[in-house]
């Protein structure tokens, strides 16, 4: 795996909160540059031809290639098979477990290796014979190589029946554990099997739509193959990350940067990089966005804005201001919170704002306030947009009447400070880490707030073990290339962090970013789900989805 120094594309736009349409946003010109177009254009499809950097290296690989419209392939890989090496294991955890209804939050598991040989001892004193395993950090970007924890491991058993089974016999002696696979170790001799498709859109020859959607309304999730039967899209893939726990905020809400047709619906996790598309499928690339917003009173500024349609006080992802606790970083899966908050809405994030102390401005399409209110919570009726304000914050709006006129000023800006312009011909969906920049591996982990200090099971959960994925970028062709890869069973080890950096590097991507994975991950062809959703239920509702569409919008 190699890696390089950021090369970023950077930017900044100014944004006018507007109601006809009730949006952030006005027509705005695309500065984006297409990634990847000084590199040099292999002779031969990376993707239908070329072998996947994964497990051993003398594995079987096959590829099957179809057209799904015109400009648009799927790519279907099956990587190895089945490795009598990998079996099943018991992983003790440690007290006080993750409690995170999140079904993707990585329990306890690794500690120091004092902490580790001591449980270990203990278990062994109880009759379970327990062995301690040195879990490494890889090499990434912004996080050296070394160990990473310990962890403590019981038994050996063929089949998860008989590891539930003793793991049955542990709790009954006061002790927890977790069944395993130990095929989703990141271990890279292993020999499979991977399943991954891959969504290869030429803008050449390409003449649909790429677009994404987030449902009838941001608050509230679907399932990626009911967004692609509503629009009637050839394929859909899950895209961002979403809130999905209603004590971080509005289930369904982008959990970072979220931009419609050129509207900006929801803030940046200001730094973390985002996957930037155009409807024509060109000009794909990967951007670093915070942004900037003030809101004012009869041409007065009364204050900074803090969030675009989300509820205020909860920043899941972080990534928000100096007022945020406990950090302005990104943190990724973690909720910071901020008592005094400005916050926009419009009506695309739903029927209602949110309730709750504080106050709130209704706004109509001519920036005129039709209302104030003593509660946040009011309908959004269409033409209608709302500021809500919380704390020390709802002072800036104590003195706004009605008849008076209230602007909301919000924009993109890039990593140098300049604008990062969107026309109504944009999307741009959140992620992270990246994997891919300038042709090279770049895994940012600790940019992108994927370590957790004083917490190594985070990033041994997340980014160490395998997982099912979701990731996207640009080859140096300028095709779009969308990737999912099934995990979390015997039969579809997924893929590590690094791992699924290696992966794109195979498939040619010059630049690529790690989207919405664990169970979120899916692909739909024509509404139909054709990869395997690692949740026991099912297809997971999301936040929002990628789509390929058959016309051109």
């Amino acid at each position: 795996m190699s890696t390089s120094r950021s090369r970023v594309l950077a930017g900044a736009v100014a944004l006018a909160l507007v109601s006809g349409g009730g949006v952030l946003g006005g027509d705005l010109a695309s500065a984006t540059a297409q990634s990847g177009s000084a590199a040099v254009v292999p002779s031969a499809d990376p993707v239908r031809s070329g072998r996947l950097d994964l497990g051993a290296p003398d594995l079987a690989e096959t590829r099957s290639t179809r057209a799904l419209q015109p400009g648009v392939t799927l790519t279907e890989i099956t990587r190895g098979g089945a490795d009598s090496h990998l079996v099943w294991t018991l992983e003790a955890l440690i007290p006080a477990s993750s409690s995170s209804p999140d079904p993707d939050a990585p329990p306890r598991s690794i500690s120091d290796e004092a902490s580790a040989r001591a449980q270990a001892d203990r278990l062994a004193a109880k009759g379970f014979p327990a062995r301690v395993e040195r879990v490494a950090q890889p090499p990434t970007a912004d996080v050296p190589a070394g160990t990473l924890g310990y962890r403590v491991r019981l038994g050996s058993y063929a089949t998860k029946a008989e590891a539930d089974a003793a793991n049955v016999r542990l709790a009954a002696a006061g002790e927890h554990a977790s069944s395993v696979y130990t095929g989703w170790d990141g271990n890279p001799a292993d020999r499979g099997p991977w399943h991954l498709k891959v969504v290869t859109l030429d803008p050449r020859s390409f003449r649909g739509t790429l677009d994404a959607s987030y449902g009838p309304d941001l608050h509230d999730r679907e399932t990626t193959s009911a967004l692609s039967r509503a629009a009637g899209a050839t394929v859909g893939v899950n895209a961002g990350f979403f809130v999905l726990d209603p004590a971080a905020g509005a289930p369904g809400d982008p959990a970072g940067v979220g931009v419609y047709r050129g509207r900006l619906l929801s803030e940046p996790t200001n730094g973390r990089p985002a996957l930037v598309m155009h409807d024509d499928g060109s000009r794909t690339g990967v951007e670093r966005l915070s942004w900037q917003g003030r809101v004012s009173v009869n041409g007065r500024g009364v204050g900074r804005l803090a969030g675009v349609n989300r509820v205020p006080g909860l920043i899941r992802n972080c990534g928000g201001d100096s007022g945020d606790s406990p950090t302005a970083l990104p943190l990724h899966d973690v909720t910071c919170t901020d008592d005094s908050e400005l916050v926009a809405f419009t009506p695309q994030f739903g029927t209602r704002t949110p309730t709750g102390p504080g106050r709130e401005v209704v706004v109509d399409a001519h920036h005129v306030v039709r209302s104030v209110n003593a509660e946040r919570g009011t309908a959004l009726a269409p033409g209608l947009t709302t500021v809500q304000a919380t704390g020390t914050s709802a002072g800036a709006l104590a003195d706004v009447h009605v008849g008076e006129r209230l602007d909301v000023s919000a924009g993109l800006v890039g990593e140098d400070g300049h604008a990062r312009a969107t026309d109504p011909g944009t999307t741009i969906v959140n992620g992270g880490p990246q994997l891919m920049q300038g042709g090279r591996e770049r895994i940012t982990q600790q940019q992108d707030g994927m370590v957790h200090p004083g917490d190594p099971s985070f990033a041994y959960g997340w980014v160490v073990k395998r997982n099912p994925r979701t990731f996207a970028g640009v080859d140096a062709r300028g095709r779009t290339v969308i990737v999912t890869v099934d995990g979390r069973s015997t039969d579809d080890l997924g893929l590590s962090i690094p791992e699924a950096a290696d992966v794109a590097r195979s498939l040619g991507l010059v630049d690529a970013i790690n989207l919405d994975g664990g169970g979120s991950t899916t692909m739909a062809v024509g509404g139909q789900v054709v990869n395997h959703p690692s949740d026991a239920t099912g297809e997971r509702p999301v936040g929002d989805a990628l789509l390929v569409l058959p016309t051109r919008r």
